[in-house]
C-alpha cells in the first residue's frame, strides 16, 4: 500500500552545479527550500530577511557568538565575502508565508504578549518590539529582522538564548539587555502572540533610519 503513495511524491528540484542554490543546499536541507523555514519549529525562515542581518548571523555562528555546533561546523573557515554572498542569496528569496497557528494559550496571555510587542513596559524600561522592528514588525534595514512568520518555539528559544548568554551580537548588544528584563512569562506571552499573527504582504523591512531606535544596537551599526 505504501509504494503508490511514495510514487506520487514530487521529485526534488535538480540543482544546477556551481550556482548559489547548489552551494547552499546544506542550508536548505534544514531551513527549507529557498530558506522558507524548516518543518520542526526550530529552523527559522531565511527568505527575505535583511541581507545584513543574515550576514551578521552567519558571522556570529562562525565566530562563536551564537552557539549551535552544526552551524559552526558548516561555516568554519568560510571567508566574509562568501558569507555575504550567502546572505544576499537568501535575502533575495521571496516566497509566501504560511498561515499562522494560533497558540493554545489564554486570551490574557495573548494580550500580555500584544502589549509588550506594541507598547512595551515603561515601568521596567522595556521598549516595545515595534519601536525597533517596525510598526508592521517587518524589520528595518540594514540589519533588524521581521518578527512575524516565525514559529513559537523558535521565538521563545532565541529570547531565552540571549537571556542565558548563548546568543550574542556586536556590542552594545541591545537584545541581550532587553532579554534580561523579560520574565519567563513575558517570553512565553511574546512568543505566543508573535507566532499567532498573520503576515500581511508586502511584508518587507522598513527603510533604514525610518524610526529612531530607543537604544543603541551594535549590529545595526555594524556593516
Amino acid at each position: 500500500m505504501s509504494a503508490p503513495a511514495l510514487a506520487q511524491q514530487p521529485d526534488p528540484p535538480v540543482l544546477q552545479p556551481d550556482t548559489m542554490a547548489a552551494r547552499v543546499a546544506a542550508c536548505t536541507a534544514c531551513h527549507g527550500a529557498q530558506g522558507r523555514a524548516g518543518a520542526d519549529g526550530y529552523y527559522p525562515r531565511l527568505a527575505g530577511k535583511p541581507q545584513d542581518y543574515l550576514y551578521h548571523q552567519l558571522l556570529n555562528f562562525r565566530d562563536g557568538r551564537r552557539q549551535y555546533r552544526p552551524m559552526t561546523h558548516l561555516l568554519a573557515g568560510l571567508p566574509d565575502d562568501y558569507l555575504r554572498e550567502m546572505a544576499a542569496y537568501f535575502a533575495d528569496q521571496h516566497v509566501p508565508y504560511p498561515a499562522p497557528v494560533r497558540a493554545d494559550v489564554s486570551a490574557a496571555t495573548l494580550e500580555a504578549g500584544r502589549k509588550l510587542a506594541r507598547d512595551g513596559d515603561a515601568a521596567r524600561s522595556l521598549p516595545a518590539c515595534a519601536s525597533c522592528h517596525g510598526a508592521a514588525l517587518s524589520g528595518m534595514l540594514p540589519a533588524i529582522p521581521g518578527l512575524l512568520g516565525l514559529p513559537r518555539d523558535y521565538i521563545g528559544a532565541q529570547i531565552g538564548s540571549w537571556k542565558n548568554g548563548l546568543r550574542r551580537a556586536a556590542a552594545p548588544d541591545c537584545m541581550a539587555d532587553i532579554s534580561h528584563k523579560l520574565t519567563p512569562a513575558d517570553i512565553g506571552a511574546l512568543a505566543a502572540w508573535l507566532s499567532s499573527q498573520p503576515v500581511v504582504e508586502p511584508y518587507v523591512p522598513d527603510a533604514a533610519n525610518s524610526v529612531r531606535l530607543p537604544a543603541e544596537c551594535g549590529s545595526q551599526a555594524q556593516r
